[in-house]
């Protein structure tokens, strides 16, 4: 083989001559391959491996963000999320003496936003995760008429079907987007990705999450500290962090997207 490599091409045999071309092609790829770094690897997250998605947990627990284990599919997972959502018991709780009361109390959080400049009557927002709407009907409430939520199950008209590992809306659509669900993502970082792809650029996310108490049995993931969730936000800046009451949530994360120059 070696003297085959020292010796010119152009004295080789002809039908030796693609042979050897294909060879030191080959040879070029893999050794550009083998120098690519990790963040160069992209993983398709939604069809991980147990191995896969149990080497993820172990990483992120050591930055504050700890996926939960179980699932062995993410099939499963859907499943298990729509336990709670289709339990008839609680949809009638969530429409009937729940309904107000958690209407209010989001009407009081937007407000809030409102006057904090961050939220406008002529924003265009989104709810995510957000049941039988009472986000949304909150907002319309509010003054912000052009609101819509998604869920697994959707509850029309406030809320429509979708999953928030893949949004069902084309890129820069909202201005504003909340979610109380953050717990629930099984891949915090296509959760948060989708939000950076459907945020209108100087568009506001506001996020409400659980530091000082764990969440409940359908919680797919463990925030320790904002620092995690700051992170995950390639395309955003941290606006604000505030104490927050809303419904086993504490903490209040704002967060706005960077618009094309770089600056918001």
């Amino acid at each position: 083989m070696m003297m085959m490599i020292n010796t010119p091409i152009s004295k080789l045999p002809l039908i030796l001559k693609p042979f050897l071309l294909s060879l030191i092609l080959s040879i070029s790829a893999l050794i550009f391959i083998a120098s690519l770094t990790p963040h160069h690897r992209k993983v398709n997250i939604i069809t991980e491996t147990p191995h896969q998605l149990s080497s993820a947990t172990n990483t992120s627990s050591t930055s504050g963000l700890r996926i939960r284990p179980g699932y062995s599919s993410y099939n499963a997972y859907i499943q298990h999320q729509l336990n709670k959502t289709l339990n008839p018991k609680l949809r009638q709780i969530w429409k009937t003496r729940d309904w107000d009361r958690k209407v209010n109390v989001f009407a009081q959080f937007f407000s809030s936003l409102k006057e904090r400049n961050l939220l406008s009557d002529s924003s265009k927002a989104l709810s995510i995760g957000a049941r039988v709407g009472q986000e949304v009907e909150a907002l319309r409430r509010i003054g912000v008429a052009d609101s819509i939520g998604i869920d697994l199950v959707p509850s029309p008209p406030l809320v429509i079907k979708g999953d928030f590992h893949a949004q069902p809306f084309k890129n820069e659509t909202f201005d504003f987007e909340f979610s109380n669900v953050f717990d629930h993502a099984l891949y915090p970082w296509k959760f948060v990705g989708e939000i950076e792809r459907t945020l209108k650029p100087g568009g506001v996310c506001v996020i409400h999450v659980a530091l000082s108490r764990r969440a409940d049995k359908y919680s797919a993931n463990d925030l320790y500290s904002v620092g995690p969730l700051t992170d995950l936000f390639k395309e955003s800046e941290l606006v604000d962090v505030k104490k927050v009451d809303g419904f086993g949530l504490d903490t209040e994360v704002v967060f706005r997207k960077k618009r094309i120059n770089g600056f918001d």
